[in-house]
């Protein structure tokens, strides 16, 4: 982790993925750039800071939401990913506004997630002393849900290219014949723990990549292959709808901490919002930004995870195109999606990977930082992969990591971190009380979220231990 003092020095700031494909131009160090609040010609325009507020929110968590409607029911569902989109973009809202506040207060141009926290427990006498540790653990929150989602890619990956593989000789080019809308598994092939396997050497050279400017042709056709897969995912699940509908409108209530886990995984977007807004050429537009985006957003999730459980009902798998059928069509939107996911890879590592491996590689001699920084990005990547060997599932990994991490930075911190900063100025009882109420609601939903994802998590292994044939090679 960065030392308290850091935040003080004039070139730090939390990295993130918008750092990486859209850097700061050159010039002086990071507090002189006035750009980022002036709204000079450098920076990001209104519709690429709304590219790229879509591209930090649509993810694996897009293709699981389906699953998580069947946790909640078909109407609890849909109402409830409508009340959490409208909580999650309002506490995106305080975060940029407690940013606003304090960058004035502390005369700074700017400030991270991390930076703002840090600065806003400054600003309560009783957590003063102790300020620096806001910073640190947003950090530490910050690298978990990035780590968590780079194993969510593992299995993501893993499962997908093992359907297609084991489907690939009895696949056709027409999809009409597949009558139970879903992949049939005709030739049984390895676990899809070896499958991850093969994918680790490849995601370790991605991840070496020097600087990942290098990637941007490959993120923006990794996005068209995406939103191409998409469309054809939307098609499919709204064309194939059977009537009558006897799915139950509202789920078991032990099965919705899982939708909970799911539903704050996919909206877990908080992380790209101070960057994008500090990259922006006229900053006082990005309110519009962040309304039209996560109206976008939300609109996608709560139409796919609604029209993707109709289509599918109680077969739903952990991701919506585990259940797309048996033809070329459907098996290329799956592939496409795992190119997309596969470069999305580099954009996720590569926040932890610039929290944890600096402090490390200046503590050595020049002639081994680089040694030492691809040493750490293999063991980091190494232990990604361990952990989607050890938990090869993927509707509970998401949900898992959804509550763990995603429903701190998403929901609980930017509640209380306006209560810190605006401590003493007069908030309102009314405002108080709201804020404490999201808080809690993410807390008990870290919980219960957490409880409920690891108890189904041992349940199913105990299940597999009982039920594995003899070889582990073939399932």
């Amino acid at each position: 982790m960065m030392a308290s003092s850091d935040v003080d020095r004039n070139d730090d700031h939390n990295p993130s993925e918008m750092d990486a494909l859209c850097p700061s131009p050159p010039g002086p160090s990071r507090p002189q750039r006035n750009y980022e609040r002036m709204g000079e010609r450098s920076g990001t325009t209104f519709f690429q800071t709304l590219i790229h507020l879509l591209k930090g929110n649509i993810g694996t968590g897009l293709l699981g939401l389906p699953l998580a409607v069947k946790n909640a029911g078909l109407v609890l569902g849909p109402i409830s990913l409508l009340v959490m989109g409208v909580i999650a973009v309002h506490c995106m809202r305080l975060l940029v506004k407690c940013s606003h506040h304090l960058s004035e207060k502390m005369n700074r141009p700017s400030l991270s997630y991390g930076e703002a926290v840090q600065f806003g427990l400054e600003n309560v006498s009783w957590f003063r002393r102790h300020s620096h540790w806001g910073k640190k653990i947003v950090d530490l929150f910050l690298i978990i849900t990035q780590l968590g989602f780079c194993c969510v890619y593992f299995v993501f990956l893993s499962d997908n290219v093992k359907q297609v593989v084991e489907a690939a000789n009895a696949t056709t080019f027409t999809c009409e014949l597949n009558l139970t809308n879903q992949t049939s598994v005709l030739v049984p092939s390895f676990d899809s723990r070896l499958y991850m396997l093969c994918f680790l050497p490849f995601i370790v050279l991605l991840v070496f990549t020097p600087n990942l400017k290098y990637l941007a042709p490959l993120s923006l056709v990794a996005n068209l292959a995406m939103s191409a897969s998409l469309v054809l995912i939307y098609f499919y699940s709204l064309t194939h709808i059977t009537y009558p509908i006897n799915l139950p409108k509202v789920g078991r209530a032990k099965d919705y901490p899982l939708f909970f886990g799911t539903a704050i995984f996919a909206f877990e977007g908080i992380g790209v919002v101070l960057p994008l807004e500090n990259k922006m050429q006229r900053p006082q537009r990005f309110m519009l930004v962040l309304f039209v985006g996560m109206g976008i957003v939300t609109f996608l999730y709560i139409s796919l995870g609604t029209i993707g459980y109709m289509c599918f009902g109680d077969s739903i798998g952990g991701s919506i195109t585990l259940n797309l059928p048996n033809c070329w069509t459907y098996q290329a939107v799956k592939l496409l999606y795992c190119f997309g996911i596969f470069i999305t890879f580099a954009l996720q590592f590569y926040v932890p990977a610039e929290i944890l491996i600096p402090p490390l590689t200046a503590r050595v001699q020049p002639h081994w930082e680089r040694p030492v920084d691809l040493l750490m990005r293999t063991a980091l990547v190494i232990a990604t992969c361990a952990l989607a060997v050890l938990i090869p599932e993927l509707d509970l990994v998401i949900s898992l990591v959804g509550s763990v991490s995603s429903s701190f930075l998403a929901l609980i911190f930017p509640p209380l971190l306006q209560l810190a900063v605006f401590h003493g100025e007069g908030l309102s009882p009314l405002v108080t009380i709201k804020n404490l109420v999201i808080s809690a609601v993410g807390f008990i939903g870290f919980l219960a979220g957490t409880y409920i994802a690891i108890e189904q998590i041992i349940a199913r292994n105990t299940s597999k231990h009982i039920d594995a044939t003899p070889s582990f090679m073939v399932q």
